[in-house]
């Protein structure tokens, strides 16, 4: 195949893939202002009160330890969800149902392929990197990928910034996986909490003499914290507690980035 043709079908694809991602926002976007369903996330936290451990500010789950009876509960929470009628709730409980599916595929993802190093290890192909493309769930008809519900729904819909402080990849540079399921009546405290912890804690902001270090979510969704780097530190200003404000408060610039994708265990 000529470089042309392999030019016009690498745009034809792509054109798909942004034809999909609109259809699936503005499909996404419905909801109920009046409903007062509630959608049931009693297993989702029964697992997460068991399975987490707090270690120095890190959430850290013990995938090692889980048992064929939760994962059956894990399977059988993720069935549950995928039965929801999502586009008959309310704004809120639409939120917090995309936050808990996300995090809870997840989990699954890594005990399918458990022992692993890091997420970043799991392919679903040759070309995949991760698991994030990979379509796991249907919800409505819709086949969903983890990138679907975050990208095509969370970030567009919602546009609360926050978000990066709620879905969770099982990596420890990743904000925690909250103890607590989110829901409806806890999701803007919970938002909070988590986008308070992870700011205070050194693999979130990092002030080494005279640089700034951040995490690379600051860096690979800039534009949801900011036009420039000095609109960024506003943000980080917003939950930081006294003595990092302080510091904080002497920068107008991010002098550099990091992550650690290993795994949260």
């Amino acid at each position: 195949m000529n470089k042309s043709l392999i030019a016009v079908f690498c745009f034809l694809f792509l054109l798909g893939q942004s034809i999909s991602a609109s259809e699936l926002s503005d499909y996404w976007v419905q909801h109920s202002d009046d409903s007062e369903i509630s959608v049931d996330h009693t297993q989702w936290n029964q697992l997460l009160t068991t399975y987490i451990e707090e270690k120095d500010g890190l959430n850290l789950f013990r995938y090692g330890a889980f048992i064929p009876a939760d994962k059956e509960r894990l399977n059988q929470y993720l069935k549950f969800l995928q039965s929801v009628v999502v586009t008959n709730l309310n704004a809120d409980e639409q939120f917090a149902y995309w936050i808990n599916l996300y995090n809870a595929l997840t989990i699954k993802v890594i005990l399918d392929h458990y022992p692993v190093a890091s997420i970043q290890d799991i392919s679903y192909g040759l070309l995949s990197f991760g698991p994030w493309k990979e379509q796991l769930v249907t919800v409505e008809g819709f086949e969903l990928s983890l990138d679907d519900i975050e990208h095509e729904i969370l970030r567009p819909i919602f546009q609360d910034n926050r978000i990066h402080y709620a879905v969770n990849c099982a990596s420890v540079g990743c904000p925690n996986l909250q103890t607590t399921a989110f829901t409806a009546g806890n999701l803007d405290d919970l938002l909070e909490l988590a986008a308070t912890q992870y700011i205070n804690h050194p693999r979130g902001v990092t002030i080494i003499e005279d640089e700034l270090i951040v995490s690379s979510i600051y860096d690979w969704y800039a534009e949801d914290f900011g036009d420039d780097d000095e609109e960024i530190v506003d943000h980080l200003l917003e939950y930081a507690e006294a003595g990092l404000a302080a510091g904080l408060s002497e920068f107008d610039e991010i002098e550099d980035y990091e992550y650690d994708w290993l795994l949260n265990e």
